[in-house]
């Protein structure tokens, strides 16, 4: 099996500083990429500047041969999105890869979270996916390559307890990966979703003594592939947790058709909509897959 490398591609990684980010730089660095190191160094609640984190990566990279540069614009606002992208642009003259890894966390349940903590959340992760990727985009559909790799988190998957944002945030990006990869289809550009469980920073405050190895070394090998001209996939989600890598995808159950319907109807048929055995799955164009089958039920009516 030959070493997959990325000679001459530039990639945009942000949150590359610590963490899993850095794990990323590090290994497309040391295959060959052209690496932006984006971090603005905030604390885990995003607040504060320091370009030490992601000078240090690049000093890393650097020291293996490799090439990097050091970004510290939040993806927080448009502006900042756009100053991340238009860096790689200037320094290197081209994009072909964008890894959205920043994030930040600020707990709250439903009754006691701020505004401010819900939006500062949000602005990182979901806003700030679309504001490095809408700057990034068009230019990887006028060189008819790109790969763009988004995360999203069990938290986003399936939700977890005082942490409303960042579901909100982690599941939002399901439906941004599936728009970039149904309009980057034709243009050579595919978009995957990332669902990594790491332990880095932005797990302080949890009980992790019972945990299997869990770093961030386990993690980065899907994202560089995915990263990589041989990604085979798009509109797909990857889990990559303690060694296990898998697929997670979106299904629905075959489901009860009727002419009509009434609130009784649907409680007496309530296991049959339920019932999960042999589900659907559509791809790439399940919007149209959708609406295919369920007319067909309806002319068919069954």
């Amino acid at each position: 099996m030959s070493e997959l490398r990325y000679d001459d591609r530039v990639i945009v990684i942000t949150g590359a500083g610590r963490g899993l980010g850095r794990a990323y730089a590090e290994l497309l660095g040391a295959r060959g990429a052209r690496v932006v190191v984006n971090d603005p160094g905030s604390a885990v609640r995003g607040e504060g500047i320091d370009v030490g984190p992601a000078a240090e990566v690049v000093a890393a990279i650097q020291a293996q041969g490799g090439d990097a540069i050091v970004s510290t614009d939040s993806v927080a606002t448009p502006e900042g999105g756009r100053a991340i992208i238009e860096a790689a642009l200037d320094h290197y003259g081209r994009i072909d890869g964008l890894i959205h890894n920043a994030g930040n966390v600020r707990y709250g349940s439903m009754q006691d979270l701020s505004q401010e903590d819900f939006d500062a959340v949000l602005d990182v992760h979901l806003r700030g996916a679309f504001h490095v990727a809408r700057a990034a985009f068009p230019h990887m559909c006028k060189a008819r390559y790109g790969r763009i790799i988004l995360t999203s988190s069990i938290g986003g998957l399936y939700g977890n307890r005082d942490c409303v944002n960042y579901g909100m945030s982690k599941s939002g990006m399901i439906g941004l990966n599936n728009v970039l990869a149904l309009e980057g289809e034709a243009e050579g550009v595919k978009s995957n979703i990332i669902v990594p469980g790491a332990v880095t920073r932005m797990a302080e405050g949890l009980d992790i003594s019972q945990y299997p190895p869990m770093g961030p070394e386990l993690v980065s090998p899907v994202v560089a592939w995915l990263a990589h001209e041989s990604c085979s996939v798009t509109g797909e989600m990857l889990v990559s947790i303690a060694g296990r890598v898998a697929r997670a995808f979106i299904a629905e159950s075959k489901g009860v058709y009727q002419p009509s319907w009434t609130p009784e109807d649907v409680g007496a048929r309530i296991d049959a909509i339920m019932d999960s055995q042999d589900p659907l799955v559509f791809g790439l164009e399940g919007h149209v897959d959708h609406i295919r089958y369920s007319f067909g039920r309806a002319v068919a009516g069954a």
